[in-house]
């Protein structure tokens, strides 16, 4: 047995062992003056975990029930630049797809109502990840498990339910922004949120807890609690899963004033995460590299041990910028975070450059929250065009790389939400974008708030909110198959829940995410969660979860009037033939 010392740090009780604690003390000079004198200049800052240990199995564990006080705003900074601005000379959309495709439909193979607003608050940031047996799914402050036919097996329960007896501020506080992932190639879950138990003021937290094995409710948890910063706040955390690491994206605002404090990036050590031992984190905070940096996502590896990026892959980080924010075009930045966990000094976060786009309009209501409209109120929603959409799901298909990413567009010059998509591509000489398109359909009714992902055989499924004057907000999706003609959504919108009534809070928060998540068990399958409404109320939303089963089989010829289609890829075509667990229906 390896003998144990106790310390403590910020506040948390810590485990090391004896064998590291030498050296973990020696770090610590050097990790804080780094953190104070090499933030900005791209210079990473290396951070043991302040606490970690090993939970028993979760059903043991009695949830600690949400409580409810009023409805209540958790906080959400606008980014830089975004506030008001509008394109030069307008925006002409090109890549609209505003006509009805008439292939054959995805259906919903499961659906069912998840976390509701127990604990009365705004947004709820629905998230949540499919495994072998079980959904986890987790809204703002509360989490619930449920197995594949949508029983509930344990929750609601407020979060931090899983800190239980860990203490510091991931036990004693339930702040929220919530992420759950499946680690496929582990076959363990992640579940995350932050910690700010002096907000406005530092020091902020990273909670984060995986699963010791497949199952979330008799495997027991690995849970830390790393340090992102003293003085900026780690909002709007999204995290994704890579072979040499968890990655995470936040928006950073700076304490007290709440100012914006630039984009960061986190890298977390998975494999000492996957044992319960002790696990560093590398911290870039990007605002003096370029202080209009934010709204960025880390790429998600959906594929599993069988399809694992090239060997060293960098993560990928991306970010959309619209010309109006001062950039020279509609583009796509992509950023590479290389992370040397044997040197963590050496790692680096560079840039990849830009992709330009087809032009685009991010410029909803003046980015306004209360834009949106709502049948039967005149109370309207968040559009949250000013970022991209969780997540960007990564997939090594052999022949090719692929990414997939979304964000809200006006498509019409007058505030029509219409959702923009892109898949990315990297045939051994870089990423491009490899088709994209606009989908609003012409019924004068909003999509936003999109989740985009590819599943196992390269089909491609984006699922949505909708609103208008005559539809109640929604949830709905499309999708296409891999050897669909390119720039298309082909298979027809299919609902996922019908909505009723209204939001009338006047905070007008709507989402702020969804989540598309791939089925381990079933190739062509995805899962979603997100956000809808059945009554007239101030907040009492509701969440659905759905089973999303596509349709591979190729659809009859269409024309689509503004989109941009270049017609059938032989190589994908021939791809998608030779696969050993593929076959046309």
């Amino acid at each position: 047995m390896v003998a144990c010392i106790r310390r403590i740090t910020n506040g948390f009780a810590k485990n090391l062992t004896v064998g590291r604690f030498a050296a973990v003390v020696l770090a610590i000079p050097s990790a804080i003056w780094a953190q104070e004198s090499g933030n900005g200049r791209g210079v990473p800052v290396v951070r043991d975990a302040v606490a970690y240990d090993s939970m028993p199995a979760l059903h043991s564990i009695r949830p600690v029930p949400p409580p409810i006080d009023g409805v209540r705003e958790l906080p959400r900074k606008a980014l830089p630049g975004r506030i008001g601005s509008a394109a030069p000379g307008g925006v002409t959309e090109t890549l609209v797809q505003d006509n009805a495709p008439v292939g054959v439909a995805g259906a919903v193979g499961v659906g069912f109502d998840g976390v509701s607003n127990v604990n009365g608050v705004l947004p709820p940031d629905p998230t949540g990840a499919i495994g072998p047996n079980h959904y986890v799914q987790a809204v703002n402050l509360s989490f619930a498990i449920y197995d594949r036919a949508g029983t509930k097996l344990y929750g609601p329960a407020n979060t931090n339910t899983i800190w239980n007896g860990f203490g510091g501020p991931c036990q004693s506080t339930n702040n929220g922004d919530p992420v759950v992932l499946y680690d496929r190639a582990a076959d363990r879950f992640l579940i995350s949120q932050f910690a700010l138990p002096n907000y406005p003021s530092g020091p902020f937290y990273e909670c984060i807890a995986v699963s010791q094995g497949p199952n979330p409710l008799t495997s027991g948890w690995y849970r830390y609690a790393f340090l992102v910063s003293n003085t900026k706040m780690n909002d709007y955390p999204k995290l994704a899963v890579w072979p040499d690491g968890y990655y995470m994206s936040m928006n950073q605002f700076n304490q007290t004033t709440l100012s914006w404090g630039g984009a960061g990036a986190v890298v977390f050590e998975r494999s000492a995460m996957l044992t319960g031992g002790l696990a560093r984190s590398i911290y870039f905070d990007l605002y003096s590299v370029n202080a209009n940096l934010g709204g960025m996502l880390p790429s998600d590896w959906d594929g599993g041990t069988a399809n694992p990026p090239p060997s060293n892959t960098p993560n990928i980080f991306a970010e959309i910028d619209d010309n109006a924010w001062g950039y020279s075009d509609d583009q796509i930045w992509l950023w590479q975070f290389q992370t040397n966990w044997g040197t963590p000094a050496s790692s680096t976060f560079t840039s990849l450059g830009t992709l330009p786009t087809a032009a685009f309009d991010t410029n909803m209501c003046g980015y306004a929250r209360a834009c949106i409209p709502q049948p039967g109120t005149s109370a309207k929603l968040d559009a949250l065009s000013d970022r991209l959409m969780f997540r960007m799901p990564y997939r090594n298909f052999g022949t090719h790389q692929s990414m997939v990413l979304n964000h809200t567009v006006d498509t019409n010059g007058a505030d029509l939400a219409g959702i923009r998509w892109y898949e990315l591509r990297n045939t051994g000489s870089g990423w491009s974008i490899d088709q994209s398109a606009t989908y609003a359909p012409a019924d004068g009714q909003h999509r936003w708030l999109g989740s985009i992902a590819l599943n196992d055989i390269g089909d491609i499924a984006l699922a949505y909110s909708v609103s208008g004057s005559a539809v109640s907000p929604s949830l709905r999706f499309t999708s296409r198959a891999a050897a669909d003609p390119l720039g298309t959504m082909s298979q027809p919108e299919t609902s996922i829940v019908a909505g009723s009534g209204y939001q009338t809070h006047s905070a007008a928060r709507w989402g702020d995410y969804a989540h598309m998540s791939q089925d381990p068990s079933e190739p062509a399958t995805l899962w979603f969660t997100g956000e809808y409404t059945n009554s007239a109320s101030s907040a009492s939303w509701k969440t659905r979860i759905a089973k999303l089963v596509l349709t591979t089989a190729p659809p009859p010829p269409t024309v689509y009037s503004h989109a941009v289609v270049s017609g059938y890829k032989s190589s994908r075509l021939n791809w998608l033939e030779n696969r050993s667990d593929f076959s046309w229906e």
